[in-house]
């Protein structure tokens, strides 16, 4: 039961923070192409490949830290199915270029994101 609640106080932190996040990149970048998602997904992705390199080297470290942020917080913040569903809609208003664009650059970005941040974690 404390594993999971330690999930959900991550999950519901990093809901939270993205939620608040997206709504200020919206903000600054509009809703025409999906800012917010893309540079969430991107820092969550360095978040992510940071921490659990980072975290790989220190056998101190209590599993439940790993939950909390890891499983919870990185789960709840980034949005690999808002992702998804904003590419097809993309696609479905004829926006292809934009949509591919959008898919391509979030994996070829997401992908470095992760690889930066365990290069700076130091493995």
């Amino acid at each position: 039961m404390d594993k999971l609640l330690l999930v959900g106080t991550g999950g519901f932190i990093g809901a939270n923070t993205r939620y608040l996040f997206g709504i200020w990149l919206m903000q600054i970048f509009g809703n025409r192409f999906p800012v917010a998602t893309l540079v969430i997904n991107l820092t969550g992705s360095f978040m992510l490949g940071f921490f659990l390199t980072w975290a790989a080297g220190r056998t101190s470290l209590p599993e439940q830290t790993r939950l909390l942020i890891a499983t919870g917080f990185c789960g709840g913040y980034t949005t690999f199915s808002t992702y998804a569903f904003e590419s097809i809609t993309l696609l479905r208003g004829g926006e292809a270029t934009a949509a591919l664009v959008y898919i391509i650059g979030t994996n070829l970005l997401c992908l470095v994101a992760v690889a930066a941040g365990m290069m700076l974690a130091g493995r």
